[in-house]
């Protein structure tokens, strides 16, 4: 894989990046990236919902064969491709399950990037509704003529409008942020 700079450069620098990477390149001669793609949404998931799963790839005693065991169980149960089960028994062996929530993200990267998008950390106060992110979608493509993926979060701190992160720009549209301007102007 081209590897020589870019944004292609920017997120295989690290080792999260390297592993992501070649799992790309895997998936890709397999014909599997949606595959491998979903199963790591699922184990985003699966992540994100059981302590027990977070416990175990972030604990540094759990020895390398029942790391493995464990981890090719909760791929069994999650129904995981098989390259992404194989991947994960990997990670177990290097002992790099720790990794793995850097490398789930460095792969939906380096996945947006060989299908020509780019994905845009939205952040607002509320939840957007379906037309709100359909025209924001729009908008964004129209800016950076590409295809944009939202990936939209809650942060009701911020008061209201929007907080944008596309790449490396960062589009700060916040009540919040306005407000803090307001009041530095104001001290003067």
């Amino acid at each position: 894989m081209e590897n020589s700079g870019g944004i292609q450069g920017n997120i295989t620098a690290g080792l999260a990046g390297r592993y992501a990477s070649a799992l790309f390149d895997l998936a890709r001669e397999s014909n599997a990236i949606d595959a491998v793609q979903k199963s790591l949404a699922t184990l985003k998931t699966g992540l994100a919902d059981s302590a027990d799963l977070s416990a175990l790839i972030a604990s540094p005693v759990v020895g390398r064969a029942d790391a493995a065991n464990a981890i090719a169980a909760v791929a069994k149960a999650l129904k995981l491709d098989s390259l992404t089960a194989k991947f994960l028994g990997v990670l177990a062996e290097n002992r790099r399950l720790a990794d793995l929530p850097g490398m789930i993200d460095a792969f939906n990267a380096i996945v947006a990037d060989h299908r020509g998008e780019v994905t845009a950390q939205v952040t607002s106060a509320h939840p957007l509704s379906a037309a709100q992110l359909k025209e924001l979608t729009a908008n964004l493509k129209s800016r950076v003529g590409r295809d944009v993926t939202v990936a939209a979060t809650v942060d009701p701190a911020i008061l209201g409008g929007l907080v944008v992160q596309l790449g490396s720009q960062l589009i700060d549209g916040s009540i919040r942020t306005r407000l803090n301007s307001f009041a530095q102007a104001m001290k003067g």
